[in-house]
Parts: C-alpha cells; sequence; structure tokens
C-alpha cells in the first residue's frame, strides 16, 4: 500500500475523531479567541506531539491484537461495556449540566505548549480509537503493520488533529453562538457518539456467537 495512502487515512481517522466539540478543540478555539491565533497553534502543537505518542502506542497494540484474536474478544465484551457506562454519564451529566463560562489565563507560548501537551495525555481516547481503526484497516488491507506504514499513519493522524484544531481556532468565532458548541451539547455528542460505538460492538459480538 502506498504510503501516501496510509498518510491520508490516518488524517482522515483523525480528522472524524476531532471533530465532535471536545476539550482540545474548544480549549484551542477559547485560546485563540482570548490570546490570539498564534497561541491557540502553540496550544495544538503540544497536543499534535501527544497525539502522535498516542497513536504510535495504538498501532503497536494493534499489531499484537492482530496475531490474538482471543485477546480481542475479550477486549471487544470490555469495551462494550465501557462504552455503555460513558454513554449513560455523559447523557446524564448533560441533562443536569449548567452552563458555565470557562476563563482562560494569559500565559506564555511556552506554558501554552505544555498546556497543550497535558490536556492532550489527559485524554486518553485515542489510543482505543486508532487501536480499533488501525487494525480495521489493516484487515482490509489498507495498510500494514511495518515500521514505515506505522510511522507514516501516525505522522497522518498527528496532522489530521492539528487540521481539525487549527479549524476551530479560526472558524469557532463564526460557529461560538450555536447550541452544539455549549458544554451540554458536547456532552450530548459525546453520549450519542460512544453509544452508536457501544450499539456497533454489541452486534459485532453478536456475530461472533
Amino acid at each position: 500500500m502506498s504510503i501516501t495512502v496510509v498518510f491520508f487515512l490516518g488524517l482522515f481517522v483523525a480528522l472524524i475523531g476531532v471533530i465532535p466539540p471536545g476539550l482540545l478543540n474548544m480549549t484551542a478555539a477559547k485560546i485563540s479567541l482570548k490570546e490570539g491565533p498564534g497561541r491557540g497553534i502553540t496550544f495544538s502543537s503540544g497536543v499534535c506531539l501527544v497525539v502522535f505518542v498516542q497513536t504510535y502506542i495504538a498501532a503497536i497494540f494493534a499489531r499484537y491484537l492482530s496475531i490474538r484474536p482471543d485477546v480481542v474478544e475479550i477486549l471487544q465484551r470490555v469495551a462494550f461495556v465501557i462504552f455503555v457506562l460513558i454513554t449513560i454519564y455523559f447523557l446524564v451529566i448533560a441533562r443536569n449540566q449548567k452552563e458555565s463560562k470557562i476563563e482562560t489565563d494569559v500565559r506564555s507560548k511556552r506554558s501554552r505548549f505544555f498546556h497543550g501537551m497535558l490536556l492532550s495525555a489527559l485524554n486518553v481516547f485515542p489510543i482505543p480509537y486508532q487501536a480499533y481503526m488501525t487494525i480495521t484497516l489493516a484487515s482490509f488491507g489498507l495498510m500494514n503493520f511495518e515500521r514505515l506504514s506505522i510511522v507514516t499513519y501516525v505522522t497522518g493522524a498527528s496532522m489530521g488533529t492539528f487540521v481539525m484544531l487549527y479549524m476551530y481556532i479560526f472558524f469557532f468565532d463564526k460557529i461560538k453562538e450555536r447550541k452544539f458548541t455549549s458544554q451540554k451539547g458536547m456532552n450530548y455528542i459525546i453520549g450519542t457518539i460512544t453509544g452508536i460505538v457501544a450499539l456497533i460492538t454489541f452486534i459485532n459480538i453478536l456475530k461472533e456467537l
């Protein structure tokens, strides 16, 4: 498979994962509004550095899982329970969520970079998400688990994350009054996405029985 195709697959998968309003893209947008696009980009660079590491770990983990279908089966059931619990959690807190204004302090560019790294490190969702996606892509023959393919995919994923954060930075001012950018809206979106993933996982489990 061409490394160019693998790169754009990584970019596209990461774009899809970061499209819903979440902590990272909303923080990048708010920093940009308060402190300027430059610091929003600095924050996003810190985020993407950690995403690179997380996606690489996910790909290595996926390579191991690809030769252990028994482990995949167990993790699939564990993932179903986790996604159901996450769905319930976000839908319940969304219903009771009171809107609050998030304030951001003016910081140096260097601290914004490490701020991005910290928040990205706390967000472990990319690891299971990318592990699942790399296994799926590999099963269709769209990529393999050789070092060049993994590094290319990981680079694409980091770039895809940066592109979506960049879009939030420069277009958030035009959509900030929309309901889906509120904290309550974000919780509903996350709960809905995890609910869909839980349903798909459950269907796959039933097919394997």
